[in-house]
């Protein structure tokens, strides 16, 4: 029984070394004491340090994460604490952006409640950061905890501060203008084309305005997931309703991002393509259990060394074309009529 007990006690006192250690050496998160609505993990200096900061935007796309995206944002955080927010999940993000690159932390915050967006501790991480990221996930969650919440002017001020801000997936959704917020849960192209007022078919607006932004509604795991259809459903919809008079979509595919720099030129991060989408003008049928007909969209993809610039909306080096919706059908102007 003593030599058990003894052994017992080296094995405590060694699993104790091995935490400090790791905790030092940062090679993991640790995790701080769970509070209501939230959880909180970092990797490196827990406190606050300032570094000077370069605007910009990150859009990826979803799937596997694109490297160089990180790196391009922990360059324009100057090294500082790189927060990640999402709602459900793990703090995975902390080491992985840890290892790309010198920063002074990677801190995860899981808000899960709207009480936790209003929490000092959660709103100070977020005002304090030098670069933020949106991880995916459910977007609605991210509208139904956030929007109207001090998270959501917690962003707004890493705005004011030249903070770049990123997102992928869900994350990707809400950083335009208008989102699909997935509400009434997820909708195929097919679903959404059939009938645009389809109860799944549900948009929102006025959560995130950041700057390129404006008049923009994006999507994500574009061609994985054929989702051209329904982000051409959710551009009539917008014209439709009398959002906007004219709109703009932006669908990127997995492991794909696009970097987007304060003046507005973004260029192609990752191994896939991004689309970019603009309105002619009204629909021509956008109604309730009616098919949708839409003609004339204007598509420009962008991969590779391909560039596009948002305060234009033109690229250079990518493919234009036009798009259109006949009695729910897309074809466009490609040789063979490829939608993609």
């Amino acid at each position: 029984m003593q030599i058990s007990f003894h052994r017992s006690k080296l094995l405590a006192q060694a699993l104790v070394v091995f935490v400090l250690l790791v905790s030092a050496t940062g090679v993991s998160s640790v995790l701080a004491a769970p509070k209501p609505g939230y959880e909180y993990y970092v990797v490196g200096n827990s406190g606050n340090v300032t570094s000077s900061t370069t605007a910009g935007h990150l859009l990826m796309g979803g799937g596997t994460d694109v490297d160089a995206a990180f790196v391009w944002m922990i360059n324009k955080s100057g090294g500082g604490d790189f927060v990640v927010i999402r709602a459900t999940g793990t703090d995975a993000y902390n080491p992985y952006i840890y290892d790309l690159g010198t920063v002074d932390s990677v801190e995860t915050v899981i808000i899960k409640s709207r009480t936790a967006a209003s929490d000092p501790f959660v709103v100070d991480k977020i005002r304090n950061a030098e670069a933020l990221f949106i991880a995916g996930g459910d977007q609605y969650d991210y509208v139904n905890y956030w929007k109207g919440t001090p998270v959501e002017d917690a962003i707004h001020y890493l705005v004011t501060r030249n903070v770049p801000i990123g997102g992928t997936s869900a994350g990707l959704a809400v950083m335009g203008e208008f989102a699909f917020s997935a509400a009434n849960g997820t909708v195929d192209s097919s679903t959404a084309l059939g009938n645009p007022y389809n109860n799944k078919v549900a948009l929102d607006r006025d959560f995130l305005v950041l700057p390129n932004m404006g008049g923009i509604i994006t999507d994500s795991h574009f061609v994985t997931r054929d989702r051209m259809g329904r982000l051409v459903v959710f551009l009539a919809r917008i014209v439709k309703d009398g959002w906007a008079t004219s709109a703009k979509g932006i669908g990127i595919d997995e492991m794909t991002a696009i970097a987007v720099e304060a003046n507005g030129t973004a260029t192609v991060l990752g191994s896939g393509a991004a689309y970019f989408l603009r309105t002619p003008g009204a629909p021509e049928v956008c109604q309730a259990k009616k098919a949708l007909t839409y003609r004339n969209l204007s598509v420009y993809r962008v991969s590779g060394s391909a560039t596009f610039n948002f305060s234009t909306w033109t690229g250079s080096g990518g493919t234009a074309y036009t798009l259109t919706a006949e009695n729910g059908v897309l074809t466009s102007t490609q040789a063979g009529g490829g939608i993609y």
